[in-house]
């Protein structure tokens, strides 16, 4: 009788765990479905004004990125956002559009960063490679210390001729940067992130040079002069990063 009312609640209490792990795996899946790149795009798009107040996004990826490593985000979603604006242009990336797989300078050396990095268009992806460069920046995520690869350009806060079409206190305060307004690491304004980084090795490069577009689309486009290029909001980032 004893041994029988034993396996009894032993029964029940299998029954009663196996409820419990369904519902949080329910629960966790409900979540895992709402945060997809729709979310992160949707999110990304209400918050728009609070981003460019002045609804000038021209150039502006880097005010997308202070915007997010300010928010307190778990590492997992901060990565997440960082695929759903282009760093180049400033302009919100639709979910579903693809990677371009590039090659970055690593800031202060010649070697060289390849990884992914989502834009609006192709001509970013070779003003990139060219006026951009990579650097390993590490920050508390939910109290959690975690690296992630960042894409920065130099102070353009000295230049003579800062474009015009840039909301420029968005960037700088007199010939210092603006540090409210954007993130830097050692005078580098952060203008976004290279997803699965690594060191680039010989078959990347090859990859790289032999792609229609990031190879021979990117090498017409970087070496045509900067006064013969007419390709709009490219055009702008060049006179901001150069």
């Amino acid at each position: 009788m004893i041994i029988f009312q034993y396996k009894n609640k032993l029964v029940k209490f299998c029954f009663l765990f196996l409820l419990i792990l369904l519902f949080t795996n329910i629960s966790n899946s409900s979540d895992y479905t709402h945060k997809d790149d729709h979310y992160y795009y949707d999110k990304l798009k209400e918050n728009w004004n609070d981003i460019f107040p002045d609804g000038n996004r021209n150039a502006a990826g880097s005010k997308f990125f202070k915007y997010l490593i300010d928010q307190d985000l778990s590492y997992v979603d901060f990565i997440e956002f960082n695929k759903r604006y282009c760093p180049v242009s400033g302009s919100l990336i639709r979910p579903g559009i693809e990677p371009s797989f590039i090659a970055l300078f690593e800031n202060g050396s010649d070697f060289k960063t390849c990884g992914d990095v989502y834009f609006c268009c192709w001509p970013c992806a070779c003003d990139s490679m060219k006026y951009a460069k990579s650097m390993n920046i590490s920050h508390q995520f939910k109290g959690i210390e975690s690296e992630f690869t960042a894409m920065v350009i130099n102070n353009p806060c000295k230049k003579n001729n800062f474009p015009l079409e840039v909301n420029r206190e968005y960037f700088c305060d007199g010939e210092e940067i603006n540090e409210d307004e954007v993130y830097t690491v050692d005078e580098n304004i952060v203008i976004g992130v290279v997803h699965k980084p690594s060191s680039c090795n010989s078959n990347d490069i090859s990859n790289i040079n032999q792609h229609p577009v990031v190879g021979g689309q990117c090498k017409v486009r970087n070496s045509t002069p900067e006064d013969e290029l007419f390709s709009g909001m490219g055009d702008i980032f060049i006179k901001l990063s150069k």
